[in-house]
């Protein structure tokens, strides 16, 4: 989550969504496993050597053969899951904190289709505080949350990977500061 502060009445928070590395990484590999997995399972339908690494035309196709191949295809089913997680960005967008106008926007982009883009608007004067939540363990989880006086607390951070516990502190004793409001769970 990036901030940009442009005068002093704004504040832009930029949240990265799907796009990130080890997204794209995981894409790679599982495009390679799911294209090395169905080229070995027509290699032993066809009897015909389709990979450079090995020669799987010895194999039976039937049950080993079949095996490979489903195995492939459900690979490239979930890299094409992925690729297009890539390309929507699911999960990216901004939070926008504005004290000309006295609104907050939280804008989120979600998969194709009526809700594509969620955009939260809310009155300044409806933001009770900034919470931190901060959950250790097996599952950690770190992220902040706008507290409303009318609405249920509204996720700040991206999903998926915890950040920092210092950034998370640095964060939201900025956005507290900024909002004027108290900062709760540290």
């Amino acid at each position: 989550m990036t901030i940009n502060r442009t005068k002093e009445q704004t504040l832009r928070q930029d949240v990265l969504g799907s796009r990130r590395l080890s997204n794209l990484l995981w894409a790679v590999i599982v495009t390679m496993g799911g294209i090395g997995f169905l080229l070995a399972g027509l290699s032993s339908y066809l009897k015909t050597n389709l990979l450079i690494v090995s020669d799987p035309s010895g194999l039976q196709f039937i049950p080993q053969g079949i095996a490979l191949t489903f195995y492939g295809v459900a690979g490239l089913l979930l890299a094409i899951y992925l690729w297009l997680l890539l390309a929507w960005n699911v999960g990216g967008g901004y939070n926008e904190f504005n004290k000309e106008t006295g609104k907050v926007v939280i804008f989120r982009q979600g998969y194709p289709g009526k809700n594509r883009q969620v955009e939260v608007d809310i009155p300044l004067a409806e933001v009770q505080s900034v919470r931190a939540e901060i959950r250790e363990g097996l599952n950690p989880k770190r992220a902040l949350y706008l507290r409303s006086k009318k609405r249920r607390d509204l996720p700040l951070t991206r999903v998926g990977e915890p950040i920092a516990l210092s950034t998370l502190e640095n964060k939201g004793a900025e956005l507290a500061r900024f909002l004027e409001v108290p900062l709760e769970g540290l």
